[in-house]
Formats: C-alpha cells, sequence, structure tokens
C-alpha cells in the first residue's frame, strides 16, 4: 500500500480548522445562565453520591439519589431550553435594529 501525501488523488485540501471568531456575535457580549453550571454541578454531585452508596451496600439510598438525579437533570435540561428560548428571542429583537 502506498501512503498518499497531503491530499487524495483527485481530492481537494481538508478545511481549515475553526476559529473562535468566526463564531462570535458582532460585538455582543454572550449572555450566560448562572444556574445552568449549578444544576450540572448538583447532578454530578447527587450522581456521584448515589454511586458511592451502591458501592457500599446501601441501595435503598442509591435508588433515591438516583432519583433524586433524574429530577436536578431534568430541572437543569428545563433551565437550559428556558434561558435558550428567553435570550434566543432577545437577540433575534437585537438584531432586528430595536434596542434592548
Amino acid at each position: 500500500m502506498e501512503k498518499s501525501s497531503g491530499t487524495a488523488a483527485g481530492g481537494s485540501a481538508p478545511p481549515s480548522p475553526f476559529h473562535m471568531e468566526d463564531f462570535q456575535l458582532e460585538g455582543k457580549k454572550p449572555v450566560k445562565n448562572p444556574f445552568v453550571p449549578i444544576g450540572a454541578l448538583v447532578t454530578a454531585g447527587v450522581l456521584t453520591a448515589g454511586l458511592i452508596s451502591f458501592r457500599y451496600g446501601n441501595s435503598q439510598l442509591g435508588q433515591k439519589l438516583m432519583r433524586a438525579r433524574v429530577v436536578a437533570q431534568g430541572a437543569t435540561v428545563a433551565l437550559m431550553i428556558g434561558s435558550a428560548y428567553y435570550y434566543g428571542d432577545q437577540i433575534k429583537l437585537f438584531k432586528k435594529g430595536s434596542s434592548p
């Protein structure tokens, strides 16, 4: 087998890597919801506690913690969707020319 150099026969060069400048909004500060990382940390903490309780044989507590993890994960996803919807509408209005 021969190793091809650079490009395949008749192919094109690989695309250039993406840069963060390509994805930034024009002069706009990114909007962040502080509750989403907190929800992710709570979810990870409850998951860890549940796995530890399973490891030590306390399956009843482990089941309760796994159910709590599902609730925390659902709340985090709801926060993500809600903040994307809320801030997405505001960005659309701002792009149309109306002031915030």
